[in-house]
């Protein structure tokens, strides 16, 4: 029977997920690769002893002794970041190992140096776990759906955003104190920043993008905004409207170009994306052929994601075994048909929105903003308003039809710039499944 040897350079959560899983799951594995998948050493520099069932694995606190063990087939990358992960991940495919890793940051700025690497070398690199948690959506993408044009992307790729506005839905909280609450519970980290502003969601996005459409999308391509200027009272009216409020990435192929943003939205009740709760992640593909395809399940933690790296290994490991390295091209199109994206510009979008002006109460208030708006071609749907006391600032929403993005800005920045404003204008777009 052949034996697979892997390396783990990180045995922090999902390190630590990954191990517990080949361990408890080395006899299933066997009987469904024909192989022993054996963890032969763990890099950390973090730890000084592994558990006791780990006992017949070594630890080192040099990756180095990885790529240089003959032994080691895979090596799998699970420190998180962008160096000394880069560097490491290029050292063990110049050694000839097959790679895996979880890294969504690092693919998404370096992916193209670490898949040309790979090719070159002629190993593999798996990365099921940098999208979706346990969820198997690069999988899915690559194989599954692998016979349609991918015609648009969107879901709910970060639990801890979805969580913070799940909280503020069901209790009425505000943004800091369920920010507060998710740290101590574990749901968000020390510092947030990447998850509540949409940088982490906006990686997943860069990496499916580039499975779906065969295009080099990076980071930089993606417009990001994240939830925390989304307050109560916006909450409450999305509501009333029959609306729930996400943090989504949307991407729509439009053929010569390709939509890549990541923002807060208001997603129609009935919508199977408004229904996912909580730390949860929900990632929906529409391909020409098959239809709407909505993949769902836990995004993060040690179980799930070392389930999907996991998954990565054998994958590799039956490569491996059956002589057809690359079977599968690491990104679902052949590398020489990989090309350049052009994004769609964000002024060129259009679609429905929801605004949120805070002004004084006064005469000729409403009209003076409703003219505005008509002014910058934008109709408006409807007008509500709320919070009338003396001499006090008022909240007016307008919902309007189809609008276009360069219109909208312009027509915020004459709004705020009125006197009888007393707070930015919040503006949130509405799903359009048009």
């Amino acid at each position: 029977m052949n034996d697979i040897r892997v390396g783990i350079i990180g045995f922090g959560t999902v390190g630590s997920g990954l191990a517990q899983t080949l361990f408890e799951q080395r006899d299933r594995l066997r009987r469904k690769t024909g192989a022993n998948i054996i963890l032969s050493r763990v890099a950390d520099i973090n730890i000084e002893q592994l558990p006791e069932h780990f006992r017949d694995v070594t630890l080192t606190r040099d990756a180095n002794d990885i790529f240089s063990d003959p032994d080691i087939d895979i090596v799998v990358e699970l420190i998180g970041g962008i160096e000394p992960a880069k560097t490491f991940i290029l050292k063990a495919i110049a050694s000839g190992k097959h790679v895996v890793t979880a890294n969504k940051a690092l693919l998404s700025t370096h992916g193209r140096e670490i898949f040309e690497a790979a090719v070159a070398k002629g190993v593999e690199v798996g990365f099921e776990a940098s999208v979706g948690g346990g969820i198997p959506v690069i999988k899915a993408l690559k194989e599954g759906l692998v016979a349609n044009r991918i015609e648009a992307i969107q879901g709910i790729m970060n639990g801890t955003a979805n969580y913070i506005l799940t909280q503020m839905t069901d209790h009425g909280s505000a943004f800091a104190d369920v920010l507060k609450d998710a740290q101590t519970m574990g749901f968000a980290e020390a510092d947030p920043t990447y998850d509540v502003e949409g940088i982490d969601t906006a990686h997943k996005l860069a990496i499916l993008m580039t499975i779906a459409y065969g295009l080099h999308v990076q980071l930089d391509d993606i417009t990001v905004e994240g939830i925390s200027s989304i307050r109560p009272i916006d909450i409450d009216f999305a509501r009333e409207f029959g609306y729930r409020i996400k943090l989504l990435a949307i991407s729509r192929n439009h053929g010569d170009h390709v939509e890549a943003r990541v923002h807060p939205t208001m997603v129609p009740v009935d919508h199977m994306l408004a229904s996912i709760n909580g730390p949860f992640n929900a990632i929906q593909f529409t391909g020409d052929t098959v239809g709407d395809v909505l993949l769902y399940g836990q995004g993060a933690g040690m179980m799930p994601t070392g389930s999907a790296v996991a998954a990565d290994v054998v994958d590799i490991g039956r490569d491996i075994i059956a002589g057809s390295i690359n079977r599968v091209p690491a990104l679902s199109y052949l590398p020489e048909f990989i090309g350049e994206p052009t994004i769609t510009p964000m002024s060129r979008l259009n679609c429905p929105y929801y605004f949120r002006v805070t002004a004084l109460d006064q005469p000729g208030v409403l009209s003076t903003i409703s003219g505005i708006f008509g002014n910058h071609g934008i109709s408006i749907k409807s007008v509500m308003q709320k919070g009338r006391q003396s001499n006090e600032p008022v909240h007016i929403v307008f919902r309007s039809h189809q609008a276009s993005e360069e219109a909208v800005e312009k027509a915020i920045t004459d709004i705020d710039a009125l006197a009888c404003c007393t707070d930015p204008t919040i503006k949130i777009r509405i799903l359009d499944e048009d």
